[in-house]
């Protein structure tokens, strides 16, 4: 008995389904309420005024309004600091 299939089976074409992530409104775009402004694994980018955070890390809009990114200083459990990316809608 061979440990492999015969003519016609092929190891190849098992690629994964792309996950689309990424932002999907960019500063001082309009959003909608229920909008998603960001896709993301992990907390890349925390959320702010007028913004909830979903399950899967995604960020989408509360009301309507316009799209605003920030940079701010945030201080760690452990007292050293770091630059996190805010978004929040005004």
């Amino acid at each position: 008995m061979s440990t492999t299939k015969s003519a016609g089976a092929t190891k190849l074409g098992r690629d994964s389904q792309p996950k689309y992530l990424g932002i999907k409104l960019y500063d001082g775009q309009k959003a909608r309420p229920g909008m998603i402004i960001l896709k993301q694994r992990g907390s890349k980018v925390l959320a702010g005024k007028n913004v909830k955070k979903g399950a899967d890390d995604t960020l989408y809009a509360l009301k309507e309004g316009v799209i605003k990114f920030a940079t701010k200083s945030k201080t760690n459990f452990d007292g050293s600091k770091r630059k996190a990316k805010i978004v929040s809608v005004e």
